[in-house]
């Protein structure tokens, strides 16, 4: 599959963003990462010999000086993934305010901001944009309120976007992963009890890895998949789709 030539990713220095971006890389796509842990980033961008660029997704004056420096880098952005996510599993009413507004700034607003950001200079050269929504989006799963209102929301603003953009050849579409290996995940994975319970949930019986997840967000970004927009990518093991017992 053909890899875009430039690409812009976020939350680089995390399981799945770290994966797409050595499968890009891989490919011969020029990079520019971004993330807020500095020295998982800087040793990402250092083993791959590109850009790494510090930034709180959460803060958009900080979103806005990240975007330009990638931006002066590449030139160009053909394509730009978001890969920036939390895991808060609790029902509402155990759900702290502060637990909620983080949730909601980590997922839906770094969201947006990147979108606020990248809105302008794509729709001049069009290309693809690609979230990270969740398996929570698309259906109910107890105790996931915060997470899943969250990543529903990106999930609404990647489908208004790509009306939006259409006419300017900017495609825009997320992937919804199951709960999957990473180290976001290891307070599930690590207990054997919960992951084993986890595994159940998924009709293939077993957890998602971070290259199953940046192998869709590859095809999403790949310049022979340019009729796809508006879309949202299940790759769960079938949870939101399938009941098996």
């Amino acid at each position: 599959m053909t890899a875009p030539e430039t690409a812009f990713i976020t939350g680089a220095n995390g399981g799945i963003g770290s994966a797409l971006a050595r499968k890009l890389s891989a490919a011969g796509t020029r990079l520019v990462l971004a993330g807020r842990n500095e020295s998982r980033l800087t040793a990402l961008a250092s083993e791959l010999g590109v850009k790494g660029l510090v930034c709180d997704f959460t803060k958009p004056e900080q979103v806005e000086n990240c975007v330009n420096g990638a931006l002066f880098e590449l030139g160009t952005i053909e394509a730009a993934a978001h890969c920036i996510g939390s895991i808060l599993l609790k029902p509402a009413h155990l759900t702290s305010i502060e637990e909620w507004r983080s949730t909601i700034d980590t997922n839906l607003n770094s969201a947006f901001y990147l979108l606020n950001q990248l809105g302008r200079p794509m729709s001049k050269s069009g290309g693809s944009i690609a979230f990270v929504t969740s398996a929570a989006a698309e259906k109910g799963l107890s105790n996931h309120e915060a997470i899943a209102a969250a990543k529903a929301g990106v999930a609404g603003l990647t489908r208004a976007a790509a009306a939006t953009y259409a006419k300017n050849k900017l495609r825009v579409n997320c992937v919804a992963p199951g709960l999957t290996d990473t180290p976001l995940a290891a307070p599930i994975t690590g207990n054997e009890s919960a992951r084993k319970f986890s595994e159940a949930m998924h009709p293939l019986g077993r957890l998602g890895t971070a290259e199953e997840i940046a192998s869709a967000l590859f095809f999403l970004l790949s310049p022979d998949n340019t009729w796809i927009t508006g879309h949202s990518l299940c790759v769960d093991g079938g949870l939101s789709s399938l009941q098996t017992k």
